[in-house]
């Protein structure tokens, strides 16, 4: 693997859409209100991909340092990149700190076109993203990994759903709206079964590395019933959404890629195979960001 690639590789693509999903849909709910912001929306889509590069490349950094990625440890996904040894330890490192300090740049500026000048808010926000980039950091790398621990789920569904969401749409217009809860659920339940099908299918390796990831303590078939509460739970919370958002053709859009989702659920039960349910991580990732698309075109409409 040449280092072009490998860094290609580390970088995880296949989950940058995922990242896009929660800021998308803040700025097409910001969108249906008449507040939309071009440059809010570019420097939120920069931030989060900078954020979700750096949560991606601290995660190989942090399961090659913890045993996780070992062969031996029957590991199923793609090949990491300082486990296989394509990147140094060091390398690694650096290009966290790099994309720390990206992530940390592109959200002041962010900040800065949102309020325009430094207020409580601004720091509150400010704060927010510290946290954001220490949560990165600290799913899988450090002494006390929160990832290792079985509390990777909580994460992903707060800062990919509820702050995800909520938080990119209060920049366009510094208003909170109760209703717009409902679709960040939505998008922080289908994140978190994104998590929950890489977590099924590194049972095995996870087990062996001490990582407690939510399917690794409540075993496979439970693992695969709590997948479909997400993705469930996710339908009927956007379903609500539209009932007190008013029943429309537009408005129900959405249930257009509900097939999707279903066919990701479908997969967990029926693949016991890790490689077999490998590709449905990027099925699911993609199926998220198409409920978004579809949801905020309805809404726009």
């Amino acid at each position: 693997m040449t280092n072009i690639k490998a860094w290609i590789s580390a970088f995880r693509l296949r989950t940058l859409p995922l990242a896009l999903s929660s800021v998308g849909l803040g700025a097409f709910l910001a969108s249906s209100e008449g507040k939309f912001n071009a440059s809010i929306c570019i420097l939120s889509i920069l931030t989060t991909l900078f954020l979700q590069i750096l949560s991606n490349l601290a995660n190989d950094y942090g399961d090659s340092i913890h045993g996780a990625d070992k062969a031996e440890n029957g590991r199923k996904g793609p090949e990491r990149a300082v486990q296989s040894g394509a990147i140094s330890l060091a390398s690694m490192k650096n290009a966290m700190i790099l994309f720390g300090a990206f992530s940390l740049i592109s959200g002041l500026g962010l900040l800065y076109v949102a309020f325009q000048h430094i207020d409580l808010m601004f720091v509150a926000y400010f704060v927010l993203g510290l946290l954001a980039i220490g949560a990165a950091i600290k799913y899988t790398a450090g002494s006390n990994p929160y990832g290792y621990a079985g509390l990777g789920d909580l994460s992903v569904f707060i800062f990919f759903g509820l702050v995800g969401v909520m938080g990119s749409y209060f920049l366009y217009n510094q208003e909170f709206v109760w209703l717009n809860v409902l679709p960040a659920i939505t998008v922080g339940l289908f994140s978190t079964a994104v998590l929950n099908v890489n977590n099924m299918r590194d049972i095995e390796s996870d087990t062996k590395a001490g990582k407690r990831s939510i399917p690794v303590r409540i075993g496979r078939n439970a693992g695969a019933f709590y997948h479909a509460f997400l993705v469930l739970g996710g339908i009927v919370s956007a379903l609500v959404f539209v009932y007190f958002k008013g029943f429309s053709a537009n408005h129900l859009l959405w249930l257009l890629g509900v097939p999707l989702t279903l066919i990701n659920v479908r997969a967990v039960f029926a693949y016991s195979d890790p490689k077999k349910l490998d590709p449905f991580l990027k099925q699911m990732a993609l199926s998220t960001l198409v409920f978004v698309l579809l949801l905020g075109i309805g809404i726009n409409l």
